[in-house]
Formats: structure tokens, sequence, C-alpha cells
């Protein structure tokens, strides 16, 4: 079972799956950050998520092309070191900032690193 909680705060609007991402659940996570594409600041915070498969991953990044292919930014926290482990394995890290706590991933949003594109 997946939940997931937004918050539209002053600065940028938070997304907080709950739950595992994977192939039974990530229907429900891609529209979820579908609707959240246009936002100019997207904070996905990661860290109430025990499990996540490439089928999370793949909802993630395209969530992630949505929203700048809308001139958004975007951000993820994340505090699970299994899934820390996973976006820097991968490279997502490149693509995006990942931090481990909302306020750093909130700082990034703000102030992005020059090397992400």
């Amino acid at each position: 079972m997946l939940e997931i909680h937004v918050e539209e705060l002053h600065e940028y609007t938070l997304c907080r799956p709950v739950g595992e991402l994977d192939a039974y659940t990530v229907a429900q996570f891609r529209e979820a950050l579908a609707e959240l594409a246009a936002a100019t600041r997207l904070l996905i915070d990661l860290s109430e998520v025990p499990f996540m498969d490439s089928a999370g991953l793949g909802a993630l990044i395209g969530g992630i092309r949505r929203a700048r292919e809308a001139e958004g930014e975007v951000s993820v926290a994340c505090s699970r070191p299994t899934l820390t482990r996973l976006l820097h394995t991968t490279g997502f890290d490149r693509i995006v900032p990942v931090t481990e706590t909302v306020d750093a991933a909130a700082q990034a949003l703000v102030s992005p690193p020059d090397d992400l594109m």
C-alpha cells in the first residue's frame, strides 16, 4: 500500500510517498508526479519509502523529466541508506540534488548546484 502526501509550502511543493514504490504501486506515484509537473519547485521526500524497484525509479525519473519540461526545479530528500545507494549507483544524483534531509533538499531548490542539468 502506498500513500502520497502533498503539501504546498511557501517556497516549494513537497511530495512524500509513504510505502513501497514498486510495480504494484508505481501507477499511483506516476499519477501524483504528473499532477505536480507544473510546480515551480518540487521536493520529493523518499524518507518513508522502505523499498523502490526499477519501476519506481523509472516513475521518479519520468516525473522529474516532466517537471523540468515545465521549467521546474526538483530535488530529492532520502534518509534511507539503501535507497540513497541506489540513487547514487544509478547516477540519479547527477541529474537532481539528492540530500539526506528535507531542509538540505529545500536549500538545493533555492540555490541548485551549477553542475546539475
